[in-house]
């Protein structure tokens, strides 16, 4: 049993992020803005809210911006002092908080997520952790997702993984776990497939982009052949590690964005703004005023 608590995050960062071409044709898929904050700074303060204090990310090349966009702007902030900007300042001098490291390591090839995890190994080390995948956007309902989960890790000591319900139809796109439910919310998995077909998927408990690891995982992705794709499936090496420790899935309270996904960019980028401090009224104004005018014009054409 691991009772050290949970210190690190490890952000896999090196995907292409073809499905946004051409805007991810220079810029990450993790620094698309959602409002006025990219991905990877949403998934960061999850971290950060959770406890946690190392942030590993597995970087790949030409994605420079992302370490630019958590360093220090000597030029940027000299120049908002310089000018009276101290609001702006404050923001700038304050994505992540001073008592927060961030590592950087490289993915020398886009081998999967499984492969990915197993870059951070000498970084996280001995320790549990937590993987988060940036593109998945959860708002926690006041109670940010990792912070749900590293309690049920706190309390069980063994492997967390978040899930959520998908549409049977869906069961193809998702890692799917077979699980006996224990309580509100959390289930031993029993078994867990990459992708599998509707008619092959054990259930509707799709895995998302959140994960709270013990070390063991690691020795589990080493010997982990390459699956779907050709890539590391860092779900298989999950269903290794059930046969030397427990695992459970968590469905996690809150509202997942599928931010790889344009409509779930859109949307969450919709739902963002209705409630963002200084956006929200006008922003609301514009859509209500948007929609009468649709609605006008639809009767017009009929």
């Amino acid at each position: 049993m691991n009772d050290r608590p949970i210190r690190k995050a490890v952000f896999p960062v090196a995907g292409m992020g073809t499905r946004f071409l051409p805007a991810t044709k220079a810029n990450p898929k993790e620094m698309l803005p959602i409002v006025d904050k990219p991905l990877i700074q949403y998934a960061v303060e999850e971290a950060v809210a959770a406890g946690m204090t190392q942030m590993i990310f597995v970087n790949g090349r030409n994605k420079r911006s992302i370490p630019d966009h958590f360093d220090k702007a000597y030029e940027l902030e000299n120049r908002l002092e310089a000018k009276g900007k101290y609001d702006l300042l404050e923001i700038v001098r304050g994505i992540i908080p001073d008592n927060v490291v961030c590592i950087y390591v490289r993915q020398p090839e886009p081998l999967g997520l499984g492969d990915a995890v197993l870059c951070a190994e000498p970084v996280v080390g001995k320790e549990p952790f937590a993987v988060i995948l940036a593109d998945d956007l959860i708002d926690g309902n006041g109670d940010n997702c990792l912070n749900q989960m590293t309690r049920v890790y706190e309390e069980h000591r063994c492997s967390v993984i978040g899930v959520e319900e998908v549409a049977p139809s869906d069961t193809d796109k998702y890692g799917i776990v077979k699980a006996k439910q224990l309580g509100p919310r959390i289930s031993r998995i029993e078994d867990i497939i990459e992708k599998p077909k509707p008619e092959n998927a054990p259930s509707t408990l799709g895995v998302v982009g959140r994960y709270v690891l013990t070390p063991g995982i690691f020795d589990e992705l080493r010997r982990t052949n390459h699956g779907s794709g050709g890539e590391v499936q860092l779900t298989d090496a999950i269903a290794s590690l059930l046969e030397r420790e427990q695992a459970l899935a968590y469905n996690f309270d809150g509202i997942r964005y599928d931010c790889g996904d344009k409509l779930g960019y859109l949307q969450a980028t919709v739902d963002y703004a209705l409630k963002h401090p200084e956006l929200a009224d006008g922003f609301w104004d514009y859509i209500k005023e948007r929609f009468a005018l649709d609605s006008v014009k639809a009767k017009v054409r009929a």
